[in-house]
């Protein structure tokens, strides 16, 4: 048990010291180009200096997206040099075994995994709001969605006058950075589904408890006109009025306006928060919290729960990176370069990533289930890096 003790610290020195230096060489490449792309956008008061900061400030939410990928580079690097050097060979000798130098990695991949689901679930969701605002405080602009008329949210209510549940259709036109909601337009239904009232309102502003004041507002109400009592007029007895159509009611319009309405809703900064940060970079709790919202308003939620799903698994792909840079000790010096397994692992860090976007999108194209989208990348390259470990013990 001490020998093992021994190599454990000495793997995890090695390979903790030379993560350390590719995380920040992919971190630097990643913030570069991240730079350059943002340069087009420099204009007015979004200066180089807000454009650097705005970068800088992303820089949390790529520490997670690469860790993976520099986990796995590390690994290969440090086990390639252990097998030139053959002392991964005297280890063995020593009585290592291929289960025990996997179990080995495995515990040093959980502080990494720690790390990984820290970034992806607290410091990255926040610095990339932060971010956002900060642009768009610059820019002096509004986040909508790639509607032209904004984005389009489906809301509930509780019928004050009449009991039962009246249903919203809410078009937001942006949102500004301090949540403050801007051209809004609501189609408010009965509980038989019938428009009531149409109202657009110039900007709205959350007062906690989901209540929401809106300013400037125009309504626009439909009311159902009864119909004339029988008797009313002496010749309505000889000619009784036609029976209505209950698809065709008669209705009359009226238009007020509000300088303010106080309105309950729903909906929340928090879910319209998404205006501002991708699916992908936000946190499982948000997802969860937004996954419900679409659930109890019956609407699709397959793209958020692959999303939320990936951020559940993401921290596990820790574990098959080190699984995948094993095999690399068992390879001698004289079946390639250091550089060039180097360069392989890049390869494979690259394709894996590649692969869990891709699956992404095809789950979300055929509709599998969200964690069958989630699971198989991370899956799939598990059973290559057994398969591998198996061949290189046998050989």
């Amino acid at each position: 048990m001490r020998i093992l003790r021994v190599y454990e610290r000495y793997f995890g020195r090695l390979v903790y010291g030379v993560f350390a230096f590719i995380l920040f060489a992919v971190l630097s490449l990643f913030v570069f180009f991240d730079m350059l792309s943002e340069l087009e956008s420099v204009n007015g008061k979004y200066t180089s200096l807000i454009a650097l900061f705005h970068v800088l400030l992303q820089a949390p939410t790529r520490v997670y997206e690469v860790l993976p990928i520099a986990v796995l580079i590390s690994a290969i690097y440090v086990f390639s040099q252990l097998a030139s050097q053959s002392e991964f060979t005297i280890f063995r000798v020593a009585g290592l075994n291929t289960r025990q130098a996997l179990f080995s990695l495995f515990k040093l991949a959980v502080p990494l995994a720690l790390v990984t689901f820290i970034f992806g679930e607290f410091i990255g969701p926040r610095a990339e709001q932060f971010a956002q605002k900060v642009k768009l405080e610059a820019i002096g602009a509004t986040v909508s969605s790639d509607f032209r008329s904004g984005v389009w949210v489906k809301d509930r209510d509780k019928d004050a006058a009449g009991g039962g549940e009246i249903t919203r259709f809410v078009n937001v036109a942006g949102l500004r950075p301090d949540q403050t909601i801007t051209g809004i337009t609501m189609y408010e239904f009965d509980p038989q589904y019938r428009l009531r009232v149409i109202r657009v309102a110039q900007e709205g502003r959350y007062q906690g408890g989901q209540s929401w004041e809106l300013q400037n507002v125009s309504e626009t109400r439909f009311i159902e006109l009864a119909p004339q009592a029988q008797g009313a007029h002496p010749a309505a007895a000889q000619h009784p009025a036609p029976a209505r159509d209950a698809l065709t009611p008669d209705f009359r319009a009226e238009q007020v306006k509000f300088p303010r309405v106080a309105m309950h809703s729903e909906l929340t900064p928090q879910i319209l928060s998404v205006l501002l940060v991708t699916p992908e970079r936000m946190s499982t709790l948000d997802l969860f919290r937004y996954i419900r919202h679409l659930r109890d308003n019956k609407q699709d939620t397959q793209r958020y729960e692959i999303a939320f799903w990936k951020k559940v698994v993401y921290p596990l792909t820790l574990f098959v990176m080190v699984a995948l840079a094993l095999p690399f000790a068992y390879l001698h010096a004289r079946a390639g370069a250091v550089g060039v397994k180097v360069f392989g692992g890049i390869m494979l860090g690259l394709s894996f990533h590649l692969s869990n976007t891709l699956f992404s999108h095809v789950g979300l194209l055929h509709t599998w289930p969200p964690i069958i989208s989630a699971l198989v990348p991370g899956t799939l390259y598990l059973m290559v890096a057994l398969l591998a470990l198996r061949w290189v013990d046998r050989h």
